[in-house]
């Protein structure tokens, strides 16, 4: 009943947002090579949408002179004494902002800032959160890369029951409000926009997709694609856990039962059929773990 009640409230929403103004929050860690072009295309589109603005780049705890260049073109700027994350990086900037429409966007020069206005515009139309979907070569990176979209995609995508096209975007408008009464539960690191993903469309806010080209970035990566992966992985599954267990359940299930019938054609020892369930038994149980922790809290409604 509750949960009933939970949609019924969302989809009487009032439509429309309040866009009074707009904060820019540029997560940035030694990103000198690109900061002063980012930010410049940013004040051009603010300028052009001409409502109420700022920019609050978080330098996380960079080394080289991203927050001096930043400083020089006039932004605000808020100095982590270490690296901490993307994510807190983020969090950061909306708990300094003005105003409680956020707009996220790399400062590596890979998305196309003068776009900004597109999102905003579509954020108008009574989404609670727009995403930048990226498209284009450099998107779709290596064949490892494409493989583990897929399955995230998939992955992300059962577990919501809509489509997603893009779950991790770092060029996005939305919200501050539901994300500061999630805060504890979000991720800190480069899966932040995933976890935020997930719990506005797990919690029935409206959640809008506009394609964007996707460049090059400028300067080396920070993402670790082993380790961030763990991650997102880690955090879908316990979205599912909590919102929609039986959906863990029934995968936990059709790969135990796949597995069992390859076992029986190669005619698997019985210690390693025995081992095989047993496992998937282990992860039940983690997942009953799981269900019981207290799910995510959805933020004050708009």
């Amino acid at each position: 009943m509750e949960r009933q009640r939970t949609i019924e409230k969302a989809m009487i929403l009032p439509m429309g947002q309040n866009l009074s103004g707009v904060t820019v929050v540029v997560p940035a860690y030694n990103e000198a090579g690109a900061i002063a072009e980012t930010l410049t295309h940013l004040q051009k589109a603010l300028t052009q949408w001409a409502r109420p603005s700022e920019i609050i780049v978080v330098s996380d705890g960079s080394t080289d002179e991203t927050a001096p260049i930043a400083e020089s073109i006039g932004v605000r700027v808020i100095s982590h004494p270490l690296n901490s994350g993307y994510g807190r990086s983020i969090l950061s900037g909306i708990e300094a902002a003005t105003y409680d429409t956020i707009a996220i966007i790399d400062a590596d020069g890979t998305y196309p800032a003068e776009q900004l206005g597109d999102l905003l515009t579509h954020y108008a139309k009574g989404f609670h959160m727009v995403v930048a979907a990226r498209q284009g070569r450099y998107y779709e990176g290596s064949f490892g890369k494409q493989i583990l979209r897929i399955f995230f995609r998939w992955l992300a995508e059962f577990t919501c029951g809509r489509s997603i096209p893009d779950i991790n975007s770092g060029f996005r408008v939305f919200d501050r409000r539901p994300v500061l009464a999630w805060r504890n539960s979000l991720s800190t690191g480069f899966s932040f926009t995933t976890t935020i993903t997930l719990l506005f469309m797990l919690n029935y806010y409206f959640v809008g997709y506009l394609p964007i080209p996707y460049s090059q970035r400028v300067g080396r990566s920070k993402v670790r694609l082993f380790k961030d992966s763990l991650r997102s992985l880690q955090i879908i599954l316990t979205m599912i856990a909590q919102f929609n267990p039986l959906k863990l359940y029934l995968l936990l299930s059709l790969f135990d039962l796949a597995g069992n019938f390859i076992g029986w054609g190669i005619r698997a020892p019985l210690y390693a059929v025995l081992a095989w369930n047993m496992f998937f038994l282990m992860a039940a149980i983690g997942v009953l773990s799981l269900v019981f922790i207290k799910p995510v809290a959805g933020g004050s409604r708009p």
